[in-house]
């Protein structure tokens, strides 16, 4: 299996952390009720460490879908390189990082993280080019 396709693997697995975490703060700041409940209606917002999880949770979603895309369309042009390699592998390690910098509050490691993140989806798909 490419390496390309198991670092796929595992950041699927990552995020399910991601959401997995901030589910488990949003449910200890806003309760167990809400949790179950239909939420309809307003809710309160969160705040602090939950907030930023949340807020890490859909980057993470937003970033994830062009890190798969551009993962499969190399695997299946079978354009894996060195280059791509490295791409998933600065994708990956880089949204590991990324969700305790974000939920600490780190605001420019956070930021320098996150392109490190991107950098690492541009080099997978530099190799489609």
């Amino acid at each position: 299996m490419p390496v390309e396709l198991q670092v796929l693997g595992w950041s699927i697995a990552l995020g399910l952390v991601y959401v997995l975490f901030a589910t488990t703060l949003s449910t200890l700041q806003r309760g167990l009720g809400w949790n179950t409940s239909n939420r309809d209606g307003e809710t309160t917002p969160l705040t602090g460490g939950a907030a930023r999880a949340d807020r890490a949770s859909r980057n993470f979603l937003e970033t994830f879908a062009f890190f798969a895309a551009a993962v499969l369309a190399v695997v299946l042009a079978q354009r894996g390189n060195a280059h791509t390699v490295l791409g998933v592998q600065l994708y990956f390690w880089a949204r590991v990082v990324y969700l305790p910098v974000y939920v600490i509050g780190i605001p420019y490691l956070r930021t320098l993280v996150w392109t490190v993140s991107m950098v690492g989806i541009v080099m997978v798909v530099g190799a489609l080019f």
